[in-house]
């Protein structure tokens, strides 16, 4: 039988009590991190189903839109700008107040364009997919918190399929059928679920093989706020298509 010292059982006592802390201040760090990150995102989906609101309900605001179509080239550009830039630029990410600025003028633009895309539904169609989108969101955030398989790792199949995704979606514009246009629509829904589900898993970090850093609160909250969006005007559309 071996013996251990008392000394170097103190020893191996103090680096477990420490290995302890570290554990937990890294689990408060993540806990604090994913607080913020959907404190950030309720924000944005409260102000894009704002704008969509008043674009369904008010003929006045879809009437102002169609009069000043300049509005939607700016609102396109300084979408494809801000998201450029929080995507590529990890100093705009990370710098306060800069990082909530981008992210506040993204998030005005992608609403102010979803909104004339929803204003050209019925409110009830409108109504229905927001309705579906949250509970399939809501769904999906449990299912990726409880599942033990390990979506962060599909990270490259996930891109391989936008990139097809994306040449269909070019491909079917030639092609105006109804069908196609469902099938296109279904997938887009499906394709954004499961980025859902993965970017929910990056964020939550723990025992999965990929994470994000709590410092990218802001690149964590786009991402989830894309995917929601996405799964919406999709679901729009299949609705849509269904009842035309």
């Amino acid at each position: 039988m071996f013996h251990i010292p008392a000394g170097d059982n103190n020893g191996v006592y103090a680096d477990a009590e420490a290995d302890k802390s570290f554990a937990f201040d890294d689990q408060s760090i993540r806990k604090g991190f994913i607080r913020k990150v959907y404190l950030i995102l309720m924000a944005q989906l409260l102000i894009t189903f704002g704008f969509v609101s008043v674009f369904t309900f008010s003929k006045a605001t879809q009437e102002w839109a169609q009069h000043n179509p300049a509005l939607v080239w700016i609102a396109l550009a300084v979408l494809i700008v801000t998201m450029i830039c929080m995507a590529c630029c990890e100093s705009v990410r990370r710098k306060t107040p800069l990082n909530f600025i981008f992210l506040f003028l993204f998030t005005i633009a992608e609403s102010f364009l979803l909104g004339i895309i929803a204003g050209t539904y019925q409110a009830d169609e409108v109504l229905m997919a927001i309705g579906i989108t949250a509970a399939v969101s809501l769904g999906l955030t449990l299912f990726a918190l409880q599942t033990k398989y390990d979506f962060t790792m599909c990270g490259g199949v996930l891109v391989a399929c936008l990139v097809v995704f994306v040449i269909f979606g070019i491909i079917s514009i030639f092609f105006a059928d109804k069908i196609l246009g469902l099938v296109y629509a279904s997938l887009g829904a499906l394709l954004f679920s499961v980025y859902l589900v993965y970017d929910t898993q990056l964020m939550l970090g723990g025992n999965h093989k990929y994470s994000i850093s709590p410092e990218e609160y802001i690149f964590a909250a786009l991402n989830l706020y894309l995917d929601i969006v996405n799964i919406f005007m999709y679901i729009l559309s299949i609705i849509g298509l269904a009842r035309s």
